[in-house]
């Protein structure tokens, strides 16, 4: 299945007829993308399931029906297995960025974690996850990241790209981690679990 999140509500495209929980059922063919998502942003629904027959063309079908602004970001452990995460709208989460024209995507989350932390020395060790999530910017768009598990052995002081309304840059010991995540997305939970779990 794939998740993509509208806040923090999941739209869930399946191939399945098993249910977890009680969200309702739409055929994917039959929806009208705009309205599902205006329910789970408006409505007392927290989320949904969009059934196919098969899974992947049914992801490419859903693909066509929402401009898809591509971007790569990184998990970034230090030499003690801290973490780093940035501060943004009130809100920790990991440093990412749409990925730019004829750049490659581990190009990309190298440079947007330099960009975010000033954090440098950066080298990729695994691609990790892809998460979605959709945004509205004059019209719903869905942000597909590609996640990296990257280390670096930076240890100058890091700095907060301010013009990206981020405010704090750290790395989070493992035992504060679950703290910081309560206070996260979906999406970040998902790519610290993937690491977690690898």
């Amino acid at each position: 299945m794939y998740k993509v999140f509208v806040n923090e509500k999941p739209i869930i495209i399946t191939s399945s007829s098993q249910k977890e929980n009680n969200f309702p059922v739409y055929i994917l063919k039959n929806i009208v993308l705009d309205e599902i998502i205006h329910k789970l942003r408006n409505e007392i629904i927290d989320g949904v399931y969009l059934y196919t027959p098969d899974l992947e063309s049914g992801w490419n079908y859903f693909l066509t029906q929402i401009k898809v602004v591509p971007a790569a970001g990184g998990l970034v452990k230090n030499n003690k297995n801290d973490i780093l995460f940035i501060y943004r709208n009130n809100i920790w989460d990991l440093p990412k960025g749409r990925i730019e024209k004829n750049e490659s995507i581990e190009t990309a989350a190298i440079r947007e974690v330099e960009e975010e932390c000033s954090i440098f020395n950066l080298t990729i060790e695994k691609q990790l996850i892809t998460t979605y999530h959709i945004y509205f910017q004059n019209k719903n768009k869905l942000k597909l990241t590609y996640w990296f598990l990257m280390n670096s052995n930076y240890d100058k002081p890091l700095i907060p790209q301010i013009e990206e309304g981020i405010t704090k840059v750290e790395f989070i010991k493992e035992e504060s981690i679950d703290t910081i995540l309560k206070e996260s997305y979906a999406n970040i939970r998902l790519v610290y679990d993937c690491y977690k779990d690898n």
